[in-house]
């Protein structure tokens, strides 16, 4: 791994999820680890109650937008975190790959995306652990 290391998020639609844990990463983690999120079949705009419940926590993601996956992004990753991509995903040897099994934003409502909310920041926490040891 580089001395920076380098995570990207993959979900179908890049409007969640994954949306979500990029922000997470940066808000947690700082510049220390370079953060990217994609989707294999991006939506038009990003989730708004993904917006709301990042923002309930003070971290503003609505001007972010649902970006393509590549080959690129993920050829440039340390570590590629998938959430319910399946198998669109592009193998590079020396690439780190974890499947995150997570319930999916797309059509619900704040109460129902605060408990994914959580469960993602429980996780980039332990990320964040694994990726700079103390």
């Amino acid at each position: 791994m580089a001395t920076k290391p380098s995570v990207l998020f993959v979900c179908v639609h890049n409007a969640g999820r994954s949306q979500m844990a990029a922000a997470f990463l940066t808000h947690l983690a700082g510049d220390v680890i370079e953060v990217r999120s994609a989707g294999s079949a991006p939506a038009d705009s990003i989730n708004p109650a993904a917006v709301a419940v990042m923002a309930e926590l003070g971290i503003d993601i609505s001007a972010q937008s649902p970006k393509i996956l590549t080959a690129d992004a993920v050829a440039a990753s340390d570590v590629v975190i998938t959430m319910g991509c399946g198998d669109a995903c592009p193998y590079f040897p020396g690439v780190s790959y974890r499947d995150w099994v997570l319930a999916d934003p797309a059509g619900k409502g704040v109460d129902a995306v605060r408990p994914i909310r959580d469960e993602i920041r429980d996780r980039i926490e332990k990320l964040i652990a694994e990726l700079l040891p103390a």
